[in-house]
């Protein structure tokens, strides 16, 4: 199990760990789903959005499944992990949403597709939404906070006592879109953990380059027998 900064076992083989260690960690969280099958990614903070039906690293930012047992991970250290199911469609998501794909509305491309591919309907949706950077904690510069003012989303934009700086509410603009996409509010959850401000929780921002990886997990249940 990995020590020193990375102890709140990390995930990430690029972050600087001792990789046997990191190997370590996921055998740890795979053991808890019973070692399934994994499908995750190689992320880029975009609004790439996957269907896959098999284990495997898919470059983009999310996956969408109706394959019992399979696993979905994101990876996330101050990004928002993105987590939907429906249940009557018998498909799930997990999405990496930073800034960018926030901006870039790829809870909307995964709903879409899901939708598309699964015959997914909006209200039955059910969005989790874990650990990520909160407001308090989340200062930007004026060029970023107006690209999301220009998008739609000033109420998201909240002032900063340093001049030429706001602060970014995600989870507000985050909640928006679920609710634009007919997501119900009683569907939405979220963790409500600022990373930056938890040391149990990886943060990038807080840690640079000694910051571990954490995941974000969904899966279908697998076949019974």
């Amino acid at each position: 199990m990995s020590t020193g900064p990375f102890a709140a076992l990390n995930l990430s083989a690029a972050t600087g760990d001792d990789p046997e260690l990191v190997a370590e960690n996921r055998r740890r969280v795979l053991g808890v789903f019973g070692d399934p099958p994994l499908a995750r990614l190689d992320q880029v903070h975009g609004t790439v959005v996957h269907i896959v039906s098999g284990p495997g690293v898919r470059e983009g930012d999310g996956l969408l499944s109706a394959e019992p047992g399979l696993l979905l991970a994101v990876s996330v250290a101050d990004c928002y992990p993105l987590l939907l199911e429906e249940p009557g469609a018998g498909a799930v998501a997990a999405l990496h949403a930073g800034w960018r794909g926030v901006l870039g509305n790829i809870l909307a491309v995964a709903v879409e597709r899901m939708e598309a591919a699964f015959a997914a309907a909006p209200e039955r949706l059910r969005l989790a939404v874990g650990p990520g950077i909160a407001a308090d904690s989340y200062q930007v510069g004026e060029d970023l906070a107006a690209r999301f003012a220009d998008a739609g989303y000033e109420a998201a934009v909240l002032p900063d006592p340093e001049p030429g700086r706001a602060r970014l509410d995600l989870p507000a603009v985050i909640r928006r879109q679920a609710l634009d996409l007919g997501i119900p509010l009683q569907h939405i959850e979220f963790a409500g953990l600022d990373t930056y401000t938890h040391p149990e929780l990886f943060s990038y921002r807080r840690d640079g380059s000694k910051s571990g990886r954490m995941w974000g997990l969904i899966q279908l249940p697998p076949f019974a027998g």
